[in-house]
């Protein structure tokens, strides 16, 4: 992944730098980082926020892990709608 493509992700799912430099999604928004090193796969799921330093992305998820990978290794992203998604969600059968 670019920075230009990392930036316009952040962007997208409304992230918000804060003084720290982890750059937070808005309440109940979450996203998938999807990354690969070598043919192995690396899915980091419920991901709150992003840090960017020096080609190394660290994210946190909601879960509380932090994940490190190399900004190269990274290669999409899937967002979230968060809670606003779950809570339009009629229980039982549609049609």
């Amino acid at each position: 992944m670019t920075d230009e493509m990392l930036h316009a992700v952040l962007e997208t799912a409304g992230g918000k730098p804060d003084k720290e430099g982890w750059t937070t999604l808005p309440d109940g928004r979450l996203m998938t980082l999807y990354g690969a090193h070598g043919g192995v796969p690396l899915t980091m799921a419920k991901v709150e926020a992003v840090k960017v330093n020096q080609r190394v992305v660290w994210a946190r998820t909601s879960k509380g892990e932090t994940y490190l990978i190399g900004l190269e290794d990274l290669f999409a992203a899937a967002l979230d709608r968060g809670h606003e998604a779950q809570a339009s969600r009629k229980a039982g059968f549609l049609g």
